[in-house]
């Protein structure tokens, strides 16, 4: 890249796998339309990982990212097992990108898809949800992952995606959760989508049930605009959305902090593609005119963009989308780029040309997080159990047999969530994991000590206690959750 003026720096990533091929096609891109960029390299992934690292970059690289701000990574491999982590999740976390944004278009009739209208945008919150990734194994059956959901993490994604919508002229945020069953977690999240919601008058507004939502979607994304979601659903879906819209090959991705920004493809390394000039390099492409947008570079992501468009409309294809009747030809990894460099500086004809112009940085200010905070009471506590007796009255018998004289008493015994004791069902099927819920003997307010004494008296006697879980009210409103089937 000797002809790249040093103004802004970026630190870019080869990655693994495909990683190396697509990178260099985009540079090569890049260094075409002389974009003014200068590149900072490091080494993540696979090479790393074998050295001893478990989240795959070393300590010098990400004082290089935290230097330039900017990360362009390709994808990588994970190894499997031998408590290896997520890469990308890891600089998500770490760097607070917060906002995953994937871009969902269809380019029919020249790429094929069986949804020829669909323009959409999923803005995917990030850093929390499931992938906090605390997870235990409590019992020999059962294993927990704990899913987290922050009022302030909320704030900052559902914010994110109405100023997106509203920078990208769009007329529509729909909200996808599962708050009929997680009435809390993605409760919470629906509840503030429709705090920030009110905000903007002018966008219209909709929540859907996740599952009946994603049918949607597959079914008519045309009807969709912007949609913000939690964590997991959004990873899911807008893989689905890309593939439906054409090809996971096709996507690009931007993940959006505070400070600092990555962008990717969302596809993975594919090893068994790499070293053969076949891979799509799209992904990464579209990943870096994101960037450029990003860091206020628009007419050369503009150019870029436009060009990459014209490739497709020309029927110039790598095998992923390659179709007979429609593509002209057949390219690989290379030839690909070089075809895009020879466009530069034209617009597509029948695709609609893109236009990023100079804009002001988006009005993601709010938060209800810094209000008083709530009256906290501690009302009750659940203990969990592991006990390989499966018979639910025996055991609730002998809890409390083993608490008489506290001021503590059971109030219901769950396995997997489902009320076992008192009056449970004989059908419903138990696990050696169990959820016993105290509350005071009298009055409405547990003394903490009554906590410590209860769990000192179910160990004395015997029970195997893996977990506590303290129950409060948040002024007079229950902070937890109730059996089901009571």
């Amino acid at each position: 890249m000797k002809s790249i003026s040093k103004t802004q720096r970026i630190t870019v990533a080869h990655g693994d796998g495909i990683g190396p091929e697509i990178m260099a096609a985009t540079l090569n891109i890049f260094e075409a339309a002389q974009v003014d960029l200068a590149v900072d390299t490091i080494e993540i992934g696979e090479k790393v990982y074998a050295r001893g690292f478990q989240t795959g970059i070393e300590e010098s690289s990400w004082e290089k990212l935290q230097q330039n701000k900017v990360f362009l990574k390709a994808p990588i491999t994970t190894p499997q097992g031998g408590g290896f982590k997520s890469l990308n999740v890891t600089v998500r976390k770490l760097l607070g990108l917060y906002s995953n944004v994937r871009p969902c278009r269809a380019y029919a009739p020249f790429i094929r898809t069986k949804h020829p209208k669909m323009d959409l945008v999923i803005v995917r919150e990030n850093e929390e949800d499931l992938y906090a990734g605390i997870e235990h194994r409590q019992t020999d059956e059962v294993y927990q992952c704990l899913k987290l959901i922050t009022r302030p993490g909320c704030e900052k994604i559902v914010k994110y995606a109405f100023e997106y919508a509203v920078r990208s002229g769009r007329k529509k945020v729909t909200c996808f959760t599962k708050d009929n069953i997680m009435k809390m977690t993605d409760g919470l999240f629906h509840k503030v989508f429709d705090e920030i919601g009110a905000l903007y008058p002018t966008i219209e507004k909709e929540h859907w049930i996740v599952d009946i939502g994603a049918a949607k979607m597959a079914d008519t994304p045309e009807v969709f605009d912007v949609i913000v979601m939690p964590n997991l659903y959004g990873d899911i879906l807008s893989d689905v959305a890309a593939q439906i819209a054409g090809s996971v090959g096709l996507a690009g991705s931007s993940n959006i902090g505070e400070e600092h920004s990555m962008f990717e493809a969302i596809h993975g390394s594919a090893p068994r593609r790499a070293g053969q000039n076949l891979a799509n390099p799209s992904g990464l492409i579209l990943g870096a005119v994101q960037m450029l947008n990003h860091m206020g570079l628009g007419k050369s992501a503009e150019r870029i963009h436009n060009a990459w468009l014209k490739t497709i409309e020309d029927g110039v294809h790598t095998y992923d989308v390659y179709q007979e009747g429609v593509s002209k030809k057949k390219v690989g990894t290379k030839e690909f780029a070089q075809a895009i460099i020879s466009r530069l500086g034209e617009e597509p004809k029948s695709l609609a040309r893109v236009n990023y112009k100079a804009e002001e940085p988006l009005n993601l200010k709010y938060s209800k997080s810094s209000l008083v905070r709530c009256k906290k009471k501690l009302v009750g506590v659940d203990i969990f159990l592991h006990e390989d007796n499966r018979d639910p009255n025996v055991l609730g018998e002998k809890i409390v047999r083993a608490l008489e004289g506290l001021s503590v008493q059971l109030q219901m015994i769950t396995n997997r969530g489902v009320k076992v004791f008192p009056n449970g069902m004989k059908e419903t099927f138990c696990t050696d994991h169990w959820r016993c819920r105290f509350v005071p003997k009298s009055g409405d307010f547990l003394d903490i000590d009554a906590v410590w004494m209860t769990v000192r008296n179910l160990g004395g006697t015997g029970f195997d206690v893996i977990k506590t879980e303290n129950l409060y009210t948040f002024d007079g409103e229950r902070g937890y959750s109730m059996g089901q089937g009571q």
